[in-house]
């Protein structure tokens, strides 16, 4: 078998009916998993569910549920565990930036819906997952941060914070649970053409900037993250713990 292979395991990845989630869920049943489609709204949960399921590869269920939402992320972890029995992979992708400015300019309101939504979520998810994995001695934690985590920022900053506090989230899981063979790790991706990121790079002249003097010439796509993601919820990542692996095409440096 495959050292990237995910046959028989099954992963909840949120925000996974468009952009990286999606991508990661597709690739994570290309490898034979079960994946969990799971974002706000439940009818492009069920076309990405449908979608997948006809490529005849793993099995995809659409489980609808908002982030901010404590129970409803009950509900989603009960009803994964109605569906296939077990969690082995959670990947916490869903996030908010309901701000795009100077952080001394964000209200108290949206500076929290930030924190809650990018950090407390995915405390509250993972601690939903966690007790399947500590009972078969195996499991995967996985965090979609950002390269913004590293930096500082005239127009994001609050969201940076967020991230930045994802990394340490990811550090403090993996010295509490690796223990029990239970890894968590992070994702930094740089400038992905998502829609979530559009304010970024939804403008011809902003992007040939970006593009001049970024060492690939190109904003990334979310196919390049679900790579990324494979190897760390697979036995290819299974003594990788408490790490932040940057896929940025080069930004950062």
């Amino acid at each position: 078998m495959s050292l990237f292979s995910l046959e028989g395991r099954t992963a909840i990845i949120t925000g996974s009916s468009r952009g990286i989630g999606r991508a990661i869920a597709e690739q994570f049943a290309a490898q034979g998993g079960n994946v969990v489609i799971s974002s706000r709204k439940g009818p492009v949960c069920e076309e990405v569910a449908d979608a997948i399921n006809e490529k005849g590869q793993g099995k995809a269920i659409p489980i609808p549920a908002s982030i901010s939402d404590k129970e409803a992320l009950e509900a989603l972890v009960a009803k994964t565990r109605e569906a296939f029995g077990k969690i082995d992979i959670c990947v916490c992708n869903a996030a908010s930036n309901p701000y795009y400015g100077p952080i001394g300019g964000i209200s108290d309101e949206q500076f929290r819906k930030i924190l809650d939504n990018n950090i407390l979520s995915n405390h509250w998810l993972m601690q939903m997952c966690l007790p399947d994995m500590i009972e078969q001695k195996k499991g995967s934690l996985i965090v979609v941060s950002s390269i913004g985590g590293l930096r500082g920022s005239p127009t994001i900053g609050a969201y940076n914070v967020s991230k930045a506090a994802d990394f340490q989230l990811a550090r403090n899981y993996a010295v509490e649970y690796g223990q029990h063979n239970v890894r968590t790790n992070c994702i930094a991706p740089g400038l992905i053409r998502t829609d979530f990121a559009k304010a970024l790079w939804d403008n011809p002249a902003a992007e040939k900037a970006y593009n001049s003097s970024h060492p690939m010439r190109r904003i990334g796509l979310p196919d390049e993250l679900a790579g990324a993601a494979v190897f760390l919820a697979s036995d290819a990542g299974s003594y990788v713990n408490g790490q932040m692996i940057v896929v940025d095409g080069g930004s950062t440096i």
